[in-house]
């Protein structure tokens, strides 16, 4: 068999591997039942169906009826960029809490984009903040800093 996608063909190989790690790790937490679940139990089966889906992905990518492509090469730059922003936010969120992370998080990564404004890179980063606050600080009371120290009190 001839791969035809490339794309598909990475996609199915990388969604086989996070599957099968997320299986494996599972295993060391206690499984349960599907009535009384363990923390490993959703995990563990989680990460199978992920494989059998990169599974079905591969498969489909040496499909002689499947579209003729090929990956396209990294660029170093922006998956740096990418990267880069997540660990700030990471780095960031405890002593700058998550409303400034956040749009620290979003106008870095936006630098990434050929196509930047800060216009949008702004706009994006106040709904990804509401969103943010509304859905982990109020809607699921996640016990986390929104703002800094210093302001907050």
């Amino acid at each position: 068999m001839r791969i035809r996608s490339q794309k598909d063909f990475a996609s199915g190989l990388m969604f086989i591997l996070v599957g099968f790690g997320f299986s494996w790790v599972a295993r060391g937490y206690s499984m349960g039942t599907a009535a009384k679940m363990g923390p490993g139990y959703f995990p563990f089966w989680l990460g199978v169906v992920l494989a059998l889906l990169g599974v079905l992905v591969l498969i489909g990518s040496m499909s002689s009826k499947g579209e003729e492509d090929k990956m396209a090469h990294w660029d170093i730059k922006i998956l740096l960029w990418i990267l880069g922003s997540v660990v700030l936010f990471g780095l960031l969120l405890k002593p700058l809490g998550m409303v400034l992370s956040v749009i620290v998080l979003v106008l870095v990564s936006s630098m990434a984009s050929h196509e930047f404004s800060w216009k949008g890179a702004i706009l994006n980063a106040i709904i990804l903040v509401l969103i943010s606050v509304g859905a982990f600080v109020y809607g699921i009371n996640l016990q986390m800093p929104v703002w800094p120290a210093f302001i907050s009190g």
